[in-house]
């Protein structure tokens, strides 16, 4: 049970990310990516209200809204940084193959480092190697 309760999330993640990356190629040439995103963050409420009160018998939402912090507010800016970068980026030329990919590399690089020096993380020779992989691995590809 412990092994499901630390998998699921992580088959969750990877299977909503390829849809996400099938989507933002998908979002058509001819409508700008912002007004795409409207329906998306639409959606996105929708759903999660609903999921709410599914997974939360007798929850209340308005109760739940007063423990929020600047995160959640921060998180929201930072969702329309990701999904619009994304379909930009995939609008610029990008392959569905490379792009994510770049991206990620480059993201893991700056999540290694903010986590030796905000959360105090230990970097390893090992997170160092990946590191230097990660950075040989986005020259192979870029060439």
């Amino acid at each position: 049970m412990k092994m499901f309760q630390m998998y699921w999330p992580i088959f969750l993640i990877v299977l909503s990310n390829i849809f996400y990356h099938i989507c933002s190629k998908s979002t058509p040439a001819g409508i700008h990516p912002l007004a795409a995103l409207t329906v998306t963050y639409a959606v996105g409420a929708i759903v999660s209200a609903v999921l709410y009160f599914v997974l939360n018998h007798g929850g209340n939402l308005i109760q739940e809204y007063h423990k929020l912090n600047w995160s959640s507010f921060v998180l929201g800016l930072a969702v329309v940084g990701l999904e619009a970068g994304s379909i930009y980026m995939y609008k610029a030329g990008w392959n569905i193959s490379v792009g994510q990919l770049v991206h990620s590399s480059l993201l893991t690089v700056c999540l290694i480092i903010i986590g030796y020096f905000v959360y105090h993380e230990a970097v390893t020779i090992q997170k160092v190697v990946g590191i230097l992989i990660c950075m040989f691995g986005l020259y192979l590809i870029n060439k």
